[in-house]
């Protein structure tokens, strides 16, 4: 059996920017738990016991992704055909340390329409201040390391994972429980290369938030940059951020002048109070469903640790349920991949309201 099939995971992209920015939108937890299926893989982060983010990253996100679960337990493969639960391995690993790895030619916060040039310069420090890990991450430009030492067999093997001149590409490794993960980063085929091992741990239980889609009470889809924008302007010393929504007004233009606004957002801190209205108008908000009035509120540090999220998202599905269990779903932007395909992704959070008394 060669190497890379007694991993447990194999994973490249040529270009990884994409791949760093779904990361980049969860990371703002150092502990990460990473379960890993045929799919792809989920990273998730958790914060206070009542807020949860995870990143949906599909295995058409990477040009080549092998997922070979028996590498991890040979013993037990021939139990595990029929068994889904134990198609998954998952593990913990140091997030800000996984990000710095990606960042060590100053690359990873750049946008996918960046230009080689630009690329050169320093990067975006973006997560520098989440790197202090639990971790051990280890980097070196001679690209040696355990679990993929036959990795750095030169840049003809490099050829085989990374398109030459194509942006800073990366190869991923788990060989299994005990093991680290290696990352082998390359700027070009024919450039400075790094192979960095970062810890794991065995996965710890973590907060379950299962949203009742069939008792939601609000349900809005509108642009990021509107949410984005409004959450930046906000004093960040503002202690609780309340959700409105109300049902659309009744016919009538008298009725839909005075009616108060689909969605409305009331942020209270030390020094008072605001209010940000958003009309009921397609451009602003493309679906609003609210059957009756309902009002929750968040702590907003909860809240404001989606901004990651909204800086690289297209669109954001706002729902609540009823019992005011906030669901944030965001829409990636898909990188043309291939022959023209689109591969999507997605960043999901879940946030616990606050016990009004």
């Amino acid at each position: 059996m060669s190497e890379d099939q007694a991993r447990v995971l194999t994973a490249s992209v040529h270009d990884f920017r994409y791949f760093a920015a779904l990361l980049r939108g969860v990371n703002f937890a150092n502990r990460a738990s990473v379960s890993i299926t045929a799919d792809g893989f989920t990273v998730t982060v958790e914060e206070a016991r009542c807020l949860t983010a995870t990143a949906f990253v599909f295995s058409h996100v990477f040009d080549e992704f092998v997922y070979n679960p028996d590498a991890a337990r040979p013993s037990q493969a021939s139990q595990m055909d029929d068994d889904d639960e134990l198609s998954a391995t998952a593990f913990e690993i140091p997030l800000g340390t996984l990000m710095d790895c990606l960042n060590i030619f100053g690359t990873a916060g750049l946008a996918p329409g960046t230009s080689q040039k630009k690329k050169k310069t320093r990067g975006d420090g973006d997560d520098s201040d989440d790197g202090a890990g639990g971790g051990n991450g280890r980097a070196n430009g001679k690209g040696k390391g355990r679990a993929d030492a036959d990795d750095a067999g030169g840049n003809a093997r490099l050829d085989q994972w990374f398109a030459p001149g194509k942006g800073t590409g990366m190869r991923m490794s788990y060989a299994g429980p005990g093991h680290p993960l290696t990352l082998l980063v390359a700027e070009e085929s024919g450039g400075p290369t790094a192979t960095c091992e970062i810890t794991t741990w065995e996965p710890e239980p973590r907060l379950e938030l299962a949203f009742d889609s069939d008792a939601t009470v609000l349900k809005i889809i509108l642009k990021s940059s509107w949410l984005r924008d409004a959450l930046s302007e906000l004093d960040p010393n503002t202690e609780k951020l309340t959700i409105i929504g109300n049902p659309p007004p009744p016919p009538g233009r008298a009725a839909r002048s005075s009616a108060p606004p689909r969605l409305r957002l009331r942020a209270v801190g030390q020094f008072g109070s605001t209010e940000m209205d958003y009309p009921n108008d397609r451009e602003v908000l493309e679906t609003c469903e609210c059957e009756h009035a309902i009002s929750f509120t968040y702590r907003f540090s909860h809240v404001a640790r989606a901004l990651r999220a909204l800086q690289s998202s297209l669109k954001t599905s706002l729902r609540i349920d009823d019992e005011g269990l906030l669901s944030l779903q965001f829409m990636m932007p898909a990188p043309r991949r291939p022959g023209g395909q689109r591969s999507e992704a997605f960043i999901e959070l879940w946030c616990l309201p606050l016990e009004e008394t």
